[in-house]
């Protein structure tokens, strides 16, 4: 009896061990129209949504799993090599190990901005390589097209304004700057014609 009540005892510690190890710590997140939202995560990490910005975040023991449902996100990420932090947008996955970057997805197009350490893009279900992105670095993803380019860290971070309440445009296009508002107006901005469209604006 003793040698049963043992085993059972033995058995249920190691159901409720494994159990453990194999936990998944799961939320979703969501910013409204216009918000911002800063997120502590259970690892030590931080995430900060942008406006109209949708998240699913997975932890476990073996991994840090975001799903960038739509919108934006700034990723401050708490070193961990043994649990890789991956943020899942699209086709594509955005892992890091500790860092400091940006995901946005517009539509089916991605860009990705590091501002601190490094961080690899990779395409799921495509042959080419995963691309390394150190600091400095944007990434735009169309129609399963990869255009990497390196940038001063100072022109980076403007890209990223958005955190302090700002919207920084330098050599833009009308449309894309009225787009770029829209993304935080309930009332949208609407470009009169195409000509006035293609003025190319800064500030």
């Amino acid at each position: 009896a003793a040698v049963a009540v043992l085993v059972i005892a033995c058995t249920l510690a190691t159901g409720l061990g494994w159990r453990g190890y194999n936990r998944v710590d799961s939320a979703q997140y969501r910013t409204a129209l216009g918000a911002t939202d800063t997120l502590p995560l259970a690892d030590g990490s931080q995430a900060l949504l942008a406006s109209d910005s949708r998240v699913d975040v997975r932890l476990s023991r073996k991994q840090r799993h975001i799903a960038l449902e739509q919108g934006e996100a700034f990723f401050s990420v708490a070193k961990d090599p043994g649990r890789p932090f991956v943020v899942a947008a699209g086709d594509h996955d955005v892992v890091a190990v500790g860092t400091r970057f940006s995901v946005r997805r517009d539509g089916p197009d991605l860009r990705v901005v590091v501002t601190e350490g490094t961080v690899r893009l990779e395409s799921r279900g495509a042959t080419r390589p995963a691309a390394l992105l150190p600091a400095g670095s944007i990434a735009l993803v169309r129609h399963d097209d990869v255009l990497v380019r390196s940038v001063p860290l100072e022109d980076a971070e403007h890209l990223l304004d958005w955190r302090q309440g700002l919207l920084a445009f330098r050599d833009t296009t009308l449309a894309e700057a009225a787009a770029e508002f829209n993304r935080y107006n309930a009332r949208k901005l609407v470009i009169g014609d195409a000509e006035a469209g293609a003025l190319r604006v800064g500030g």
